[in-house]
């Protein structure tokens, strides 16, 4: 993986290669699937949706999700959490380049239409 000299951070299509979904789980009761993974050598766990919340603060931007738990897989420490609202904002460059990677493509990869 390479990196882009400016922020130091890996080119997004590089970490984008990198993303393996190990899990979908579809809930029966409420709706939506939680989807487990990792990606450039982090965990996440997902809740996403087929539709957009009906309130736009209960979702990651345009995202469909709305829960979103980013682990750095060498440190073992949070890198972004995500519930219905920012609890931890991304700590690292590359943390938030994985959050604006999942929240603009996961629910398309769950729920294609």
């Amino acid at each position: 993986m390479t990196t882009n000299h400016t922020n130091q951070t890996p080119d997004a299509s590089e970490i984008l290669e990198t993303l393996r979904i190990t899990k979908v789980q579809r809930r029966t009761s409420c709706g939506g699937s939680w989807v487990v993974g990792t990606i450039a050598g982090h965990r996440f766990d997902a809740l996403v949706f087929p539709e957009h919340a009906e309130s736009p603060d209960f979702e990651l931007g345009d995202s469909r999700i709305s829960k979103l738990w980013l682990k750095h897989l060498d440190t073992q420490t949070t890198a972004a959490n995500f519930d219905r609202g920012w609890d931890i904002r991304p700590t690292t460059p590359i943390a938030a380049t994985i959050v604006d990677l999942l929240a603009a493509g996961l629910a398309e990869t769950i729920y294609t239409k």
